[in-house]
């Protein structure tokens, strides 16, 4: 229980920085980002864009990571898709650039850490980077800046050459939070084997 409020904390969070990256006109990395840039791009709710983008991801990490990882991903995305629909009931209003970006990311950073930590991600490059970082033991916030560089390049598109700048020290300020927390993330996600009982004896054939 205590793991499922950390969880809904994370989401809370990260919905608040995607909506401050919304009103900055910029974008982020990952799929929330790939999604964001695609709901200003065919003018579609985003919410509706990050859950269907998110669904090839699930099986790739049933085989990989597990049930459980993949049902918590699966309530935080659902969860921070519905948190970030209500950005449509907000009166409208701008945050400015270099504002947006470092809050925004910082916002984003902490709840992504938080989901890291108790065994969620929301999707995507998120899974990609908490796999490698279990079989490989890769920093996920250096993976993940290197998927969001990606996708915010890609972006430039839509947001322009200032805003993508501006987006790309978003997703820095992302990275360097996620970094900063990664041993605790790796603790958080590794299965420990239950230790032997004292007196209790092991046989080998």
């Amino acid at each position: 229980m205590r793991k499922l409020s950390y969880i809904i904390l994370g989401c809370i969070i990260t919905a608040l920085g995607v909506i401050i990256l919304r009103h900055s006109h910029l974008i982020t990395g990952g799929t929330a980002g790939l999604s964001l840039n695609l709901s200003y791009f065919f003018h579609l709710p985003f919410a509706v864009i990050f859950f269907v983008i998110n669904l090839p991801f699930y099986l790739f990490s049933i085989i990989q990571m597990g049930w459980r990882f993949t049902l918590m991903t699966l309530f935080s995305v659902s969860l921070l898709s519905v948190l970030t629909w209500f950005d449509a009931f907000l009166p409208g209003f701008t945050i400015p650039l270099l504002f947006g970006a470092i809050i925004g990311g910082l916002f984003i950073g902490f709840g992504l850490t938080l989901l890291f930590k108790n065994g969620a991600s929301l999707g995507g490059a998120n899974i990609m980077a908490l796999f490698l970082q279990r079989k490989y033991g890769w920093n996920p916030g250096k993976v993940n800046l290197i998927f969001d560089m990606v996708v915010v390049c890609s972006g430039m598109y839509t947001v322009g050459f200032s805003n993508g700048l501006s987006s790309i020290l978003s997703i820095v300020t992302t990275s360097i939070v996620i970094s900063c927390y990664k041993h605790q993330i790796s603790s958080g996600n590794v299965q420990r084997k239950p230790a032997i009982q004292p007196g209790v004896t092991t046989m080998q054939n």
